[in-house]
């Protein structure tokens, strides 16, 4: 019920912020602003402000939008109004306005980030789960439950982390620049707090996906190995376990945490398909040893396999670990503002990477995203509350902002390449060069957008 409202919502709001940009340097410039569209092909509703020359209007299909200013390459200029012209202006003027639609987007990504940085946010501790086998962490040295306090990278200064959110953005950033993170470590009652060095050079990953967390062996907060809900007839209530049995052992293995309880119970499947003459196979009993009600217990427990697309999966029919422990993470007026800046400078400079790597192929164009796969996170996001809601139109806003600045002649990116000629050169671009790089730009954008929509339907359809 919310994806489509909050879907039109975020296109409404980024769009007029970026259309509002376009208009309000060119108000200030001094040019003759005609037309403020939100929306494309016949307005459903249009006004006019008192002693304004524009007509501000909202179109039928809400997919973008324009800002139409006086300019005598679209139409005959009165000599009397020649100076309110788009292309009579200077070239830092013209510049200026271009360059405004995207700041605005990028700028409302900072407040964005930054009201969401004043009201606080509900987030996971940073305190590390048991790590992956072979993972990067275990080789480092974490055997789980550790607390991160501080991290930095190669170079740098440690940092506060302040969730294990914010330890997983470094992390990203770190595997996707490949530059190792350090980490200083909460001592426990015998020992001091000490450090450990991810390598995160090693690991040579160009998208940020769920085997790449894996194989840096953090992919998930610490959470008490508990069992919750117990499902009916499944394999959990069989073998007597009972909702809040601590599990202790499995087997010969130490049970740190849910994770790695989750993580045994799926390996006691093996690594096939887990089939036996066209059936699901059967496993063997394990010995678990938990804690119920401060006293311990041995149990047999025979996980069940259970098909999942074309791999059967070791399951036991109950809700494995409890919730992480959650900080509240919040910061004053100036430090939340200043937060916003250094974030949306750091998604900007990662999209940017992205698209760099996808261009020369070292990332998939899989990872392209339409207007399905937007809608479907913007109502996720309403869902989840007001604060998810924010930081999904942040990182959208930083998505447009930044793909507007790309030196595609159709965008703004591509005029500003025009005037960067212009400056250079001391002569406009050609109106035949025009033509063409126009045309090149709009056969790009659309096999962009048709590549997205193909993926977006593929994920629906998958």
């Amino acid at each position: 019920m919310l994806t489509l409202p909050a879907f039109l919502a975020a296109l409404a709001l980024l769009i007029a912020v970026h259309e509002y940009g376009h208009y309000r340097v060119a108000v200030a410039c001094g040019i003759k602003v005609l037309k403020f569209s939100i929306g494309f092909g016949k307005p459903i509703f249009t006004w006019r402000l008192k002693n304004k020359p524009t007509e501000f209007s909202i179109g039928m299909l809400p997919l973008g939008g324009y800002v139409r200013m006086l300019d005598e390459r679209e139409a005959p200029v009165d000599a009397t109004e020649r100076h309110l012209a788009f292309n009579t202006q200077p070239l830092k003027a013209r510049a200026a306005v271009v360059a405004a639609g995207p700041v605005a987007n990028l700028l409302l990504a900072v407040l964005l980030y930054a009201v969401v940085n004043w009201s606080g946010m509900q987030e996971p501790k940073a305190v590390l789960a048991s790590p992956v086998a072979g993972s990067l962490a275990e080789q480092a040295g974490l055997h789980g439950h550790e607390t991160v306090l501080k991290a930095a990278f190669d170079g740098e200064e440690l940092q506060p982390v302040h969730s294990f959110e914010d330890l997983r953005w470094r992390l990203t950033q770190g595997a996707l620049d490949g530059r190792d993170l350090t980490l200083l470590l909460a001592g426990d009652s015998e020992g001091s707090a000490r450090q450990v060095l991810l390598p995160l050079s090693r690991l040579d990953s160009p998208e940020a996906d769920t085997q790449l967390f894996r194989k840096i062996g953090i992919s998930g907060p610490w959470t008490r190995p508990v069992m919750g809900e117990v499902m009916a007839g499944g394999a959990a209530e069989r073998s007597g376990l009972h909702a809040g049995d601590v599990v202790q052992r499995v087997g010969n293995t130490a049970i740190v945490d849910g994770q790695q309880l989750r993580e045994v119970i799926r390996a006691s499947g093996g690594t096939g398909a887990g089939f036996s003459g066209g059936k699901l196979a059967a496993l063997s009993p394990q010995r678990w040893q938990v804690l119920r009600a401060g006293q311990p217990l041995l149990l047999q427990v025979t996980p069940q396999l259970k098909q999942e697309g074309e791999v059967a999966v070791a399951r036991i029919g109950a809700y494995v670990g409890a919730p992480p422990e959650f900080v509240m993470v919040r910061y004053g007026p100036l430090e939340g503002l200043w937060q916003g800046v250094v974030h949306t400078s750091e998604v900007s400079l990662l999209t940017i990477k992205m698209i760099g790597r996808m261009l020369i192929g070292e990332v998939s164009v899989k990872n392209l995203s339409g207007p399905l796969t937007i809608a479907e996170y913007a109502g996720k996001s309403a869902s989840l509350g007001w604060t998810a809601y924010l930081l999904f139109l942040a990182l959208i806003s930083v998505s447009l902002g930044v793909l507007n600045l790309l030196p595609l002649p159709v965008l703004d990116g591509g005029h500003l390449m025009y005037y960067l000629w212009e400056w250079i050169t001391g002569r406009s671009v050609s109106d035949a060069w025009m033509d063409r790089l126009q045309r090149g730009g709009v056969a790009i954008l659309l096999g962009m957008m048709c590549v997205a929509l193909f993926n977006d339907v593929s994920r629906l359809l998958g």
